[in-house]
């Protein structure tokens, strides 16, 4: 009888209250690089209410299908297919920035990167936010065996990545390389589920990707744009030399 009556509380033992810190730390850090993805996505919508919107909506069906994952990750994790359309798509996502996305005209790159309607943000960030979890949902239950931990995790983490984008969405504008970082931190961690479906022993542990990303961001946060714009109106003021001078 008393064994039953504590039973609700053994939910919230030692182990677990030191495991989800560490689960909501852990998705807090490898959100980083998705936080950056789904912020460039929802800057795609030019009017700052639907970004928010696209975000809102597109992460609770992105937490929907991380659920999903988390509840099939032992049926999930015997098909190498999934993993393998993961890191097809993130390396499609890389490779539409720097290869098919960019534009000598800066106003023809904008507008090259605007969605048409806010239908067209929200699976793109379910997706992507989707392919981020395959490698981060198996990194989560590596660390705990309790599924509803791992939810509760996740959630929180949603949560977080929800703030950081819209975050990142106004660093966008302010520093020159972040954008290009972010999408080379899609394609590491596309790399990575490839090398996970087809070098298994070349895959990099997760301290390894973590300082990737870090050195990454640092050079993304290495220079403002109003820097960079100064420096170009100074070079536009400097005098021609006159035809005395030369």
């Amino acid at each position: 009888m008393i064994d039953q009556l504590l039973a609700p509380f053994e939910l919230f033992s030692t182990d677990v209250l030191l495991l989800l810190p560490i689960l909501i730390g852990l998705e807090a850090v490898l959100s980083a690089d998705n936080a950056i993805a789904l912020a460039a996505i929802a800057r795609g919508l030019k009017d700052p209410q639907l970004q928010r919107r696209a975000l809102d909506i597109g992460l609770v069906v992105a937490f929907t299908l991380r659920v999903v994952l988390i509840l099939t990750a032992t049926w999930v994790t015997k098909f190498w297919q999934f993993e393998l359309a993961g890191a097809a798509y993130l390396l499609w996502l890389a490779s539409q920035h720097f290869f098919f996305g960019s534009n000598d005209n800066d106003d023809d790159d904008d507008e090259d990167k605007t969605l048409s309607n806010l239908w067209e943000a929200i699976p793109l960030i379910a997706l992507t936010d989707l392919a981020f979890s395959l490698d981060s949902v198996t990194t989560a239950l590596a660390i705990s065996k309790e599924t509803w931990l791992v939810i509760t995790g996740g959630a929180i983490g949603v949560l977080t990545l929800r703030f950081m984008a819209e975050l990142f969405i106004r660093w966008l504008k302010e520093f020159t390389y972040l954008e290009d970082a972010g999408y080379l931190a899609v394609a590491i961690v596309g790399l990575r589920l490839l090398l996970r479906v087809v070098y298994p022993e070349f895959v990099p542990p997760e301290w390894g990707m973590v300082c990737m990303i870090v050195v990454l961001f640092i050079w993304g946060f290495s220079k403002r744009i109003e820097e960079e714009t100064a420096a170009l109106e100074t070079v536009e003021l400097e005098p021609e030399p006159s035809k005395e001078q030369v």
